[in-house]
C-alpha cells in the first residue's frame, strides 16, 4: 500500500490526441468519429493504423481542461477542421506500468 506522501506525488497526465481517418465511411463521407465525440468518451473515436489512420500527438497537459482547451484551439486549424470530432484525451498516471501482464497478438482477418 502506498503512503499519504506517494499518493500526494501521484502526478496525472492529459494525452491529447487527433485521429485522421485515411477512409471515409458512409454515404455522407462521414468518418471514423462518433458523432458528437467530445474527445473524453461521449462519443467513439476510432482508429485503424492498418487502414492509414493518421493520429497525431498535440501534446500531454497537466489537466484535462489545459488538453481540452488545446483541442479548442485546435479544430479550426488546417487538417483538424476536417475532423474537427476526431480528438481523443487519454490520462495516464506517471510512473505507473501500462501492459504490466504483457499482450497477445491477434492476426489480422484474412
Amino acid at each position: 500500500m502506498k503512503s499519504g506522501a506517494e499518493r500526494a506525488a501521484t502526478t496525472t497526465v492529459h494525452l491529447l490526441w487527433h485521429i485522421g481517418h485515411h477512409d471515409r465511411v458512409g454515404d455522407s463521407g462521414t468518418t471514423g468519429c462518433a458523432e458528437g465525440a467530445d474527445g473524453e468518451g461521449a462519443g467513439a473515436v476510432h482508429c485503424d493504423e492498418q487502414a492509414g489512420d493518421d493520429p497525431k500527438l498535440l501534446g500531454v497537459y497537466s489537466s484535462a481542461d489545459k488538453a481540452r482547451d488545446r483541442m479548442r484551439r485546435a479544430r479550426p486549424l488546417p487538417g483538424f477542421a476536417d475532423e474537427p470530432e476526431c480528438f481523443l484525451i487519454d490520462e495516464y498516471t506517471v510512473g505507473a506500468d501500462e501492459w504490466p501482464d504483457g499482450f497477445t497478438r491477434v492476426p489480422p482477418p484474412s
